[in-house]
């Protein structure tokens, strides 16, 4: 077995992982990183997450009039990998090219708390290193339906992106984030779409009324819902996939050439062999760590999805500047430091949120007050018309008492970026009375900042 020997190993090429590797290196620490496959150089956002479905999305609106649906999905599928290998290979280069890093692909596995063995076919290196970074990701969840696993029609996410057969006809299971997203997207590009959900309604983390204007755009889009649906099994019939499902004590069944399965997303563990490096895992399985990301074994950090923390790429990104302040600066960065993270839910048009919701601070015994509008009737938002898109609504929550913004929902024409405005504002104290009384440039979705904020209610 040939060996190695590393100030910093990073076992995982995602954004964080890969950010602290460049970081480490161009400080002149000796740095190797480890990925299983040569396919995911850059981590999941490039291959296989945020870049290729956004870029779909954004093709799917490109169709020209009289476009065969199908044949423009294959063209979308084939483009998209085309962008994903040239930002892939970008990546590698990020790292390669610093000679101070090594990039070697293979399977990692812990021997012991300093120690990993990689391998690769018949090869196995051994590896020593001073510190470790875990930066294996998050994995598709198949839920446990008697007859899914073994369907040949189920397909994840990853799966459904990479392949160019549009399918005539899908079933999502689950109406959370991500499988309104791929049923939104389907959809545009011409699939037949039913959305199967086991609670009362979709997007169950939401407030009633934002989720109730999604449900309404896209149910306008053609995606058929089903709430408060129990999946029973799934059987293999005729070339299709049947879904058979409970509803209100009644059976039913959908037909569909494809099963995507959309209920979330776990640490990705299998195989690290961490109870030989005395790496301890929550209940969850997702890494345990302090607010430095530091694991039971100190000098052992775990970034990105992996460390059971929100799943997004910027967070990610984030936990590689604590991770960097611990092993170069003054260690005092810490996930205690975040506040206001966003997040974007790329429908269209998409909803974006920061902070809480009505229904949590109101939970929270929070005295709160609400200002909320349909996009349709808001004056002072001309760029909604002029993209030809009013569907939507906005709607801020905020303290009653110091005017702070507690949280916001913004469904809208670039909500994506607005939702950042706020979340600024929400970190640096900006008061929802300085947010409606600011300038801001025309004919922008901005502006609609001014005329949302001065409907504030009880």
């Amino acid at each position: 077995m040939d060996t190695m020997h590393a100030d910093l190993l990073v076992i995982g090429f995602g954004k964080g992982g890969k950010t602290l590797a460049a970081t480490m290196g161009r400080a002149g620490k000796r740095v190797v990183m480890v990925e299983r496959s040569a396919q995911m150089y850059g981590g999941t956002c490039i291959n296989t997450g945020c870049v290729p479905t956004k870029a779909l999305i954004h093709r799917a609106s490109e169709r020209p009039d009289g476009a065969d649906p199908a044949k423009w999905y294959a063209e979308s599928v084939a483009s998209t990998a085309a962008l994903t290998a040239v930002m892939r290979g970008k990546n590698f280069r990020m790292l390669d090219t610093l000679d101070s890093v090594t990039v070697v692909t293979g399977t990692a596995a812990f021997l012991d708390d300093h120690r990993v063995e990689v391998v690769a076919g018949d090869d196995r290196l051994e590896i020593t290193a001073d510190t470790i970074v875990i930066n294996t990701g998050a994995t598709n969840v198949i839920p446990d339906v008697p007859g899914l696993r073994d369907s040949a029609h189920l397909v994840t996410g990853t799966e459904l992106i990479a392949s160019p057969e549009m399918p005539g006809r899908l079933t999502v299971l689950g109406a959370g984030y991500q499988g309104l997203e791929f049923a939104a997207m389907l959809r545009r590009y011409g699939t037949e779409v039913t959305v199967l959900e086991s609670t009362a309604r979709i997007l169950p983390r939401e407030d009633d009324d934002v989720a109730r204007a999604m449900r309404d755009i896209l149910q306008d889009e053609g995606i058929t819902f089903v709430t408060s649906a129990h999946v029973t099994r799934v059987e293999d019939r005729d070339g299709a996939a049947v879904v058979h499902y409970e509803q209100d004590g009644a059976a039913a069944t959908v037909t569909a050439d494809a099963v995507l399965a959309a209920t979330g997303r776990a640490p990705r563990t299998d195989g690290l062999r961490l109870e030989a490096a005395g790496v301890r895992t929550t209940a969850r399985g997702a890494v345990e760590v302090d607010e430095h990301l530091r694991t039971s074994r100190p000098h052992i950090f775990a970034l990105g999805d992996v460390n059971g923390g929100p799943q997004f790429t910027y967070v990610s990104l984030d936990d590689h500047r604590i991770a960097a302040d611990q092993l170069l600066g003054e260690g005092r960065r810490s996930t205690a430091d975040r506040v206001a993270v966003p997040y974007t839910l790329f429908t269209t048009p998409p909803l974006a949120r920061v902070g809480l919701t009505e229904t949590e601070a109101r939970a929270a015994g929070r005295s709160v007050r609400v200002a909320a509008k349909a996009i349709a009737d808001i004056m002072a938002m001309p760029r909604a018309s002029i993209v030809g898109d009013t569907r939507g609504l906005m709607k801020f929550v905020i303290d009653a008492e110091t005017d702070a913004i507690l949280g916001a929902a913004l469904l809208s024409v670039d909500a994506q970026e607005l939702v950042n405005t706020v979340a600024l504002a929400m970190r640096s104290g900006t008061t929802a009375s300085t947010l409606r009384d600011s300038i801001w440039t025309h004919p922008s979705s901005t502006e609609a900042f001014n005329e949302v904020l001065a409907t504030v209610v009880r």
